[in-house]
């Protein structure tokens, strides 16, 4: 869509058209919200400005880009947002050639944006990289070393940093409001870059009051941090004022040199029931437009609830338990324990590698750290889980949420690989839990742990299982069931659910063993079920490579048993697509009945 003719006026409609379709299309299929609402204008704005066929658009995480799809071909196919086979609710360059990158963790985009300035110089082409981040993703490193960099190269770059939570300091806010103004319009900035020239040429005397006054004006706006790691600066703007915003951008255009731009937004604008920062707006599932409330209730208990419950219990009980979440209090179940232990549950925001060497040191003081992250943002911290964890051989607990499929959010969130990822690490044990008492018994285990220890679970509920769970004994499996027939069915984590539901469907009478831990491995009952089932199908919500049948067929191979089948079940070599679970499932053939169909042959 070609909006650089449009007046204002016309570009107010259009976001106001565009917030429409926002809220009639996330109503209807769940997404993330608050966030994409609230950048409307800063969207509209950088495709009115910039080029979006030319220019590298890059948006840090990308949830917040759904503006820009609607503004890039994709109004017609908007309704099949997050839906299977559907577009996606992340940037995706494989879905239309003006999302450069894909993007589903934050804080990556100044980084793509230092590398795609770097091959525009090498090229010699005239482009721009346009990175668009909120505050949130400002809380992890890699945002910095990449502007240092930037800063240190000078290399032409457009930063627009999305500030939905700050906002300008009470007690000087009228001052710092003024001046805000002042520097982000054309005057300000041809005076700086005219005094910086003067000052070049006068003696050091003379340029002591301009030196002065150039230092008092920066401590008295936020611009600070950014000038000195060598960025120019201009805002705060005003993130809904589409003139301001134009003028703002078309100066930072114009400066050929890295330019923070600081915009303040308010999430969920437009909606006013979503207005302000209220977490449970940012990811929605389907709701009423006109009320807010959800469609769908299910009354189901969920893994994490289990997780926070069981935890909040252990809590109680010791007083040495500590934990952390990364940016996910919520959406973790940590949330609950920050409300009545403040002081021993931490929320440390996007810092996945600071959440766990922090918890390592204090594993290393004497305390039991639980570290409760999604199975896909650990791999943020895959470094600190091996040289500060697993090589120092401390009692650290990672909590792994999502783990499986988890649906609309795709590839980038995808719970597939932290087995394979986890299980090559000496020191590392590995164990899950497939329903609300063998939660409550992982965590009890996970506590008397001396080691660096994992247990994953699912989004969602578990799949049930109506055999009562056994107390966790390292590295010991639970027999669920004999069988008359060759064939065993192992279930690891949710996996065990799945196995049984496969059980009911077969044309046989099967063992099903609980695996229970994938490292170690309970080689004595397996070598002994070995004796009996010759036919072994492995059921867990995890990549096939490196994963639990990996782990068992190396097993059986350095123990010399060769007449043993082992079918997997696991995912195959490909990232997974977005879209219901059950769909993408079934696309994968994981559904029971396909599975059972394989199974009779």
């Amino acid at each position: 869509m070609d909006i650089k003719n449009y007046t204002i006026d016309e570009l107010q409609l259009l976001a106001q058209k565009i917030r429409d379709k926002i809220l009639q299309t996330v109503s209807q299929n769940g997404g993330h919200l608050s966030s994409t609402l609230g950048v409307v204008e800063l969207i509209i704005a950088m495709h009115y400005v910039f080029d979006p066929k030319n220019d590298p658009f890059i948006f840090d995480v990308s949830h917040q880009a759904y503006a820009h799809k609607l503004l890039t071909d994709r109004w017609e196919r908007f309704d099949t947002l997050r839906t299977f086979g559907g577009i996606s609710g992340y940037t995706k360059p494989s879905e239309s050639p003006y999302d450069y990158f894909i993007a589903g963790h934050s804080s990556t985009s100044i980084s793509l944006a230092v590398g795609a300035a770097k091959a525009i110089k090498l090229k010699g082409e005239d482009r721009l990289p346009i990175a668009l981040i909120g505050d949130g993703s400002m809380s992890a490193g890699m945002v910095y070393e990449a502007m240092n960099e930037l800063g240190d190269i000078k290399l032409p770059a457009v930063i627009i940093l999305n500030d939905n939570e700050m906002s300008i300091a009470k007690p000087i806010g009228a001052i710092s409001n003024y001046l805000s103004h002042v520097m982000a319009g054309r005057f300000y900035q041809k005076v700086k870059e005219k005094t910086s020239q003067l000052l070049e040429h006068l003696p050091e005397s003379a340029t002591y009051m301009a030196k002065r006054m150039d230092e008092s004006l920066k401590l008295i706006t936020p611009g600070l941090l950014f000038e000195e790691l060598g960025l120019e600066y201009i805002g705060p703007t005003d993130g809904h004022d589409l003139e301001a915003l134009i003028e703002s951008f078309t100066i930072a255009k114009e400066m050929k040199k890295p330019v923070i731009i600081h915009t303040q937004t308010t999430k969920g604008k437009g909606y006013e029931i979503a207005e302000g920062y209220y977490e449970h707006w940012h990811g929605v599932g389907k709701f009423d437009l006109e009320t807010g409330e959800p469609l769908a209730k299910n009354g189901v208990k969920n893994a994490t609830k289990m997780f926070a419950e069981s935890l909040l219990s252990l809590a109680d009980k010791h007083s040495n338990v500590v934990g952390v979440t990364a940016a996910m209090p919520s959406g973790t179940g940590i949330k609950d324990l920050m409300a009545k232990y403040p002081e021993r549950f931490w929320d440390v925001a996007i810092a996945e590698q600071h959440a766990v060497t922090s918890m390592c040191a204090m594993a290393k003081e004497g305390f039991k750290p639980f570290v409760a992250i999604y199975s896909t943002f650990l791999q943020r911290a895959y470094d600190q889980v091996i040289h500060d964890a697993c090589i120092m051989n401390l009692p650290v607990v990672f909590a792994l949420d999502r783990a499986g499929i988890v649906g609309e959010d795709g590839e980038t969130h995808q719970g597939a690989f932290d087995i394979s990822y986890l299980r090559a690490i000496p020191n590392m044990t590995l164990f899950a839990p497939r329903d609300e008492k063998s939660m409550q018994q992982a965590v009890e285990f996970a506590y008397e742990m001396e080691t660096p220890c994992a247990f994953r679970y699912p989004r969602g509920a578990f799949i049930e299982c109506e055999y009562e769970s056994e107390a966790f004994a390292l590295g010991k499996a639970q027999l669920l069931k004999e069988g008359k027939s060759d064939t065993l069915l192992i279930g690891y984590g949710n996996g065990v659910g799945r196995a049984c539901e496969v059980a009911k469907k077969l044309d046989r009478d099967v063992a099903i063993l609980d695996l229970r831990f994938v490292k170690p491995l309970d080689q004595t009952l397996l070598s002994h079920l070995s004796r009996s089932y010759k036919k072994w199908y492995v059921f867990s919500d995890s990549a096939k490579q490196g994963g639990v049948g990996s782990a068992i067929e190396e097993f059986l191979q350095e123990s010399g048993i060769y007449d043993v089948q082992v079918t997997s079940f696991e995912y195959e070599d490909h990232f997974i697509p977005h879209g219901n679970t059950a769909l993408v499932e079934e696309s994968m053939g994981l559904l029971p009945e396909q599975i059972a169909k394989r199974i009779d042959g």
